[in-house]
């Protein structure tokens, strides 16, 4: 793993810590761009749940569910959550920001998870990758050979600690509301 791969791996979430700041200082929230943020952000809760409940990491290639889809189905989550964050803090330069972001540190990410897949599964990967798009998903979910009718389970979803993201976003949404709240009273 080159140096500047190891880098964004390592540091994509402590870096999104900064970025909250920038992004709540351009942040122009409202009570409707709130809500409307809430409500697409939860579409990208939902599936990074669901892909959660079915995620066994580093134990086994994980193909059912939404991994039939597309083979980054908890990043493609937090692609709507990301969205949803923009739409709440209503300000292009928080979207513009947010956008760069993901695009940035993601795009890098996913093609080193590629690799260590590659790496681990070998051509059930590669058979995989060939059937599963890496990001925007198939219509239809994809059958491989030998892939085992995995279902969802909730001790995964505990296990790959998702709540974090349901709270993190929580309190991002408290947080522009205490902010409309702040402004409204200026």
């Amino acid at each position: 793993m080159s140096a500047i791969t190891a880098f964004f791996a390592r540091w994509r979430v402590r870096l999104g810590y900064p970025l909250v700041i920038v992004v709540l200082f351009f942040a122009r929230p409202t009570p409707r761009s709130i809500l409307a943020g809430a409500l697409v952000g939860a579409i990208g809760l939902w599936l990074r749940a669901f892909a959660a409940g079915y995620l066994h990491k580093q134990e086994v290639l994980t193909v059912t569910g939404p991994y039939a889809y597309t083979r980054n189905p908890l990043y493609l989550g937090s692609a709507i959550l990301t969205i949803g964050a923009g739409v709440a803090a209503r300000s292009w330069i928080s979207v513009l920001v947010l956008f760069v972001y993901f695009a940035l540190f993601y795009s890098v990410v996913m093609r080193r998870e590629e690799k260590e897949l590659h790496l681990r599964h070998g051509a059930a990967f590669e058979e995989y990758a060939r059937a599963v798009p890496l990001f925007i998903p198939r219509l239809t979910a994809a059958k491989l050979a030998g892939d085992s009718a995995g279902s969802f389970s909730f001790a995964l979803y505990k296990k790959n600690h998702e709540w974090q993201a349901a709270a993190g976003f929580l309190f991002l949404l408290f947080v522009l509301q205490l902010l409309w709240l702040l402004r409204r009273l200026h």
